[in-house]
């Protein structure tokens, strides 16, 4: 089995690669990145998980990205895209031309290649607001939370997954929606994209008291690796359709307080917030919009069932130790090998 991934070296293409790389049935394994693991495009022999694939650089919103992916994709059996862009986050029409327009352009690849199987990376932030206090599944509205460019992005795409299917009933289309995914080795690049310049290495000696952080702020998560194996069971049963993917429990401000080491969460209400996450961000002291707040606010609270019945997926990882495993990543400012886009 060929199969590539788009997105390679990112977060969550890094743990799906290295996970594809210890499947049986994938005998040919591709990679596909604006900047490659190493300078070439030859079978690369550095650091794992990048040794022996082949290796295509390319940046999928460029005018010519449909015909060098249509390339790179060509015997493949599955191809995986992963490719994302959180920065620069004051430049939205940056974002789009490689989030939708290098979507679409994965999309037509895939499909001028004659591609039997595309699996995407959507996620909870592409849905429409939901409750808290109960699991929704598959069917929830997709509709985004329209103050974050990512939601945005992720929602439009959705629509695209919509006509993709429509126009191709010949080709497999699967969709993961996974919370935020964490990994230790994503510290570095985790930093750059929601923090900046701003040093986190004080956290190896000292832990915040107290952490303050809105009652709203109940969210989930998964480790990447786990997100990797859904990925490739998804692929070996050649499974189609749209899945929930996140680990318990359900992470809320005590629980993260918990696991930051702090003695407690101190309530604060989310406008205020909402307001002190824009200002910092205006003033460009620091990379993450306001819409993050409102993505971890009002998105639902996931059903993983679906993928556990039908992938036979179960999260090897809990949502605290994966949260745990990206704050030892930021203090020690680890990196994958490569750089790319936050998963999820």
């Amino acid at each position: 089995m060929r199969v590539v991934v788009v997105g390679a070296t990112g977060n969550l293409g890094t743990a799906t690669f290295r996970r594809l790389q210890r499947a049986p049935g994938v005998t040919a394994l591709v990679g596909v990145a604006r900047r490659l693991p190493d300078d070439h495009a030859e079978p690369y022999e550095g650091a794992e998980p990048y040794e022996g694939a082949e290796w295509h650089s390319v940046d999928v919103g460029a005018p010519d990205a449909k015909a060098a992916l249509t390339a790179a994709f060509a015997g493949a059996d599955a191809v995986i895209h992963l490719a994302w862009a959180l920065q620069p986050s004051h430049d939205e029409k940056s974002q789009w031309r490689t989030n939708v327009t290098g979507t679409a352009n994965v999309l037509g690849a895939a499909s001028a290649a004659g591609v039997g199987h595309v699996l995407v990376g959507s996620s909870v932030g592409a849905y429409s607001p939901g409750p808290k206090h109960r699991r929704v599944d598959e069917s929830w509205p997709t509709g985004g939370i329209h103050t974050s460019h990512y939601a945005r992005h992720k929602a439009v795409n959705e629509r695209a997954f919509d006509r993709f299917e429509l126009e191709h009933p010949e080709v497999v289309l699967t969709r993961f929606r996974p919370g935020l995914v964490f990994q230790e080795g994503a510290g570095h690049e985790i930093r750059g994209l929601f923090l900046g310049g701003l040093p986190m290495g004080w956290l190896k000696y000292v832990r915040p008291p107290v952490v303050p952080l809105p009652v709203q702020m109940v969210f989930q998560a998964v480790h990447a690796s786990d997100v990797g194996e859904a990925f490739w069971r998804a692929v070996e049963r050649r499974a189609g359709g749209a899945f929930n993917i996140a680990a318990e429990p359900v992470l809320d401000p005590e629980t993260i307080a918990s696991v930051i080491g702090a003695r407690r969460a101190v309530p604060v209400r989310l406008v205020a917030a909402k307001f002190l996450v824009w200002l910092t961000w205006r003033l460009r002291i620091q990379p993450t919009p306001p819409g993050w707040v409102d993505i971890a606010a009002t998105v639902p609270i996931m059903s993983t069932e679906k993928a556990r019945e039908v992938l036979g997926w179960e999260p090897q990882v809990s949502s605290t130790d994966a949260l745990a495993s990206i704050v030892a990543g930021l203090a020690h400012d680890t990196r994958t090998g490569g750089s790319g886009p936050l998963g999820g």
